[in-house]
């Protein structure tokens, strides 16, 4: 589920959709799109993400073939993995969040 990767990568580095959509040079809407699922996201799109972040879009592939997808074997390890690693960096953000609040 690459939306749901994208969205946690832009809240990890603390952007705003209207901030990343114009870094990404895409409009607010369509970011909102991509980051519900609604749209799909395009290759050209993940070519952009990696340059804003400097995460190699095999990373991003990465957590679009194993978040929320059955797999076999050593396929499905990757999944819980990868699905791990979003977990954390959700909960990164929402502490931040609630320390941001408390301020």
């Amino acid at each position: 589920m690459i939306h749901r990767a994208l969205k946690v990568v832009r809240q990890f580095h603390e952007l705003k959709q209207n901030e990343l959509a114009e870094q990404l040079d895409i409009s607010k809407s369509y970011l909102s799109e991509i980051e519900t699922g609604k749209k799909p996201a395009s290759l050209e799109l993940l070519n952009k993400y990696s340059k804003v972040f400097d995460i190699p879009v095999s990373s991003l592939i990465f957590f679009s073939e194993n978040i929320g997808k059955e797999q076999l074997s050593s396929s499905k390890f990757k999944k819980v993995v990868a699905l791990k690693i979003v977990n954390v960096m959700e909960w990164f953000i929402a502490k931040n969040e609630k320390q941001q609040i408390k301020a």
